[in-house]
């Protein structure tokens, strides 16, 4: 730990050595001549600094740090049975490219195959606890896992979640080494950090890098994603290992890459160890994971969106519905308030209070603030506990500048569609290429109110729309299936 925190000293001596560099300028070649030495000095002593603060990183982590292997066996059709078999399509497959299906998949036998998974995990205590990727023992009927001396035993799947791609094993072993785990919140960009694992196989594989950005969402892994990005190289079989920084704490797992060849590509992912220990804690302690329930259909704000509603910015979590009797309604949130802060943390996306309520123990008290009718109000939710169960058209009018046609909703197509009100026009055409197509509106969808007015009526609907101007925008708010949202529509020269 001391000499890793000699890396820090590194900075000084950086510009100590620029200082050096400009006083010979400032004095003449007599003095370059004089300071060249001790600037190499100081730039050698940095490099070996960072050098032995890898080495030790490699001898504190990759003990606790092992392979697991993972076994399903299929059974095949007589029909299928000539065919190569390959693992269903799974969201990992567009990261890891060609070589996905030499890692997850072998060809059938006559009659079944056997399903291989190569992964990694890491011990996090010296019960047995190991963490890895929900995806590398996904379905497996055996797990094995073999450690850094070679000693191998059997695992048992503790649990696993598939939203977080986390899944945490048991093994008994006695004298086990463990991993340090870190505060992924405190990881700043630019960082510099190492990912272990087994990439291709190959054990004890140590690579460097830094943390090239931080709460990458939507990148289609996991439905809840606020994945570290790294360049460090991350490549197939490295999956579950741990991300780790300069002090050797664990501060992610690594889960996947974004590549077209299949192979490193200077960007991979891993997932916070802060959201990893809540969920693995969970798994552990509860049998399942236990995420908090806010109860409302949140949005994006685009700047129309934001304009709308006099909102300086497009930072913050747009309410587009509010669940009725749910914890949302009874603490007094309301459709159309802008969440800027929730539990003292500042809201900036969609996915960061996404992520905030689900890792948000039940029944917490917790301050929320809205922006409102143009000013901030704070209000206190008491947080639920997320269930995982959690016709024909008449009297259409349609626009041109707008590219939809609505109707009136009756009770049998409302009850047709499984509307359960009757509230809003119903869109019956949209022109795909119109500016409702543009901006998500479908075919089937409500439209419930514009600009705050609801309309129940194509009249009352044309009648609204036509007290704004079009090019400067309006919003709706626009109903598909059980969820309502905003829609900002605007009729562009």
């Amino acid at each position: 730990m001391k000499t890793r925190t000699k890396v820090i000293t590194w900075i000084c001596a950086s510009a100590m050595t620029c200082f050096a560099v400009a006083t010979v300028f400032a004095s003449g070649s007599h003095a370059s001549h004089r300071t060249q030495p001790e600037a190499e000095s100081l730039r050698s002593t940095a490099a070996t600094d960072l050098s032995e603060a890898f080495r030790q990183i490699a001898a504190d982590v990759t003990p606790a740090v092992v392979s697991i292997d993972s076994v399903k066996t299929v059974k095949v059709t007589q029909e299928q049975g000539g065919r190569h078999q390959r693992v269903p399509d799974s969201p990992f497959e567009q990261f890891f490219g060609d070589d996905f299906s030499k890692f997850f998949s072998q060809p059938p036998a006559p009659r079944g195959y056997v399903r291989e998974g190569l992964g990694t995990g890491v011990v996090v205590d010296s019960s047995g606890y190991v963490l890895t990727n929900n995806h590398v023992v996904e379905d497996a009927d055996e797990v094995t896992v073999k450690l850094s001396d070679n000693r191998t035993f059997k695992a048992k799947v503790v649990g696993s979640d598939p939203k977080t791609d986390i899944a945490v094993l048991k093994i008994d072993g006695d004298h086990l080494t463990t991993a340090a785990l870190g505060d992924s919140d405190r990881l700043q960009v630019g960082e510099w950090v190492a990912a272990v694992g087994n990439p291709f196989g190959l054990t004890s594989t140590i690579t460097a890098g830094i943390v090239s950005a931080k709460g990458r969402s939507q990148v289609a892994i996991a439905d809840y994603e606020d994945f570290i990005q790294t360049d460090a190289a991350i490549n197939p079989g490295n999956s579950g290992g741990p991300l780790v920084n300069l002090d050797g704490e664990v501060v992610g797992i690594n889960t996947a890459i974004l590549s077209r060849s299949g192979g490193y590509q200077g960007v991979g992912f891993a997932i916070p160890i802060n959201m990893a220990k809540s969920i693995m804690d969970s798994l552990i302690h509860e049998g399942h994971v236990v995420r908090g329930f806010l109860g409302v259909g949140i949005q994006p704000l685009n700047q129309g969106l934001a304009d709308s509603f006099g909102y300086d910015g497009t930072d913050g979590a747009l309410i587009g519905q509010v669940s009725s009797d749910s914890p949302a309604d009874k603490a007094g949130l309301k459709q159309g308030d802008i969440v800027l802060r929730y539990d003292s943390k500042d809201i900036a996306t969609v996915n960061q209070l996404r992520n905030l309520v689900a890792s948000t123990k039940p029944a917490s008290k917790v301050p929320v603030q809205v922006f409102r009718d143009g000013g901030k109000k704070t209000l206190t939710v008491k947080i639920g506990e997320l269930s995982d169960q959690s016709g024909t058209a008449s009297a259409a009018e349609t626009s041109t500048d707008l590219g939809l046609s609505v109707s009136k909703l009756t009770p049998e197509v409302a009850q047709a569609l499984g509307y359960k009100e009757t509230d809003g026009v119903l869109v019956s055409a949209v022109d795909p290429l119109g500016p409702a197509a543009r901006a998500g509106i479908a075919v089937e969808d409500l439209i419930v109110s514009v600009q705050g007015q609801k309309v129940q009526t194509a009249g009352e609907f044309w009648h609204v729309v036509g007290q704004y101007d079009l090019s400067k925008g309006i919003r709706l708010i626009v109903q598909h299936e059980s969820m309502r949202r905003f829609v900002f529509l605007q009729v562009k020269d």
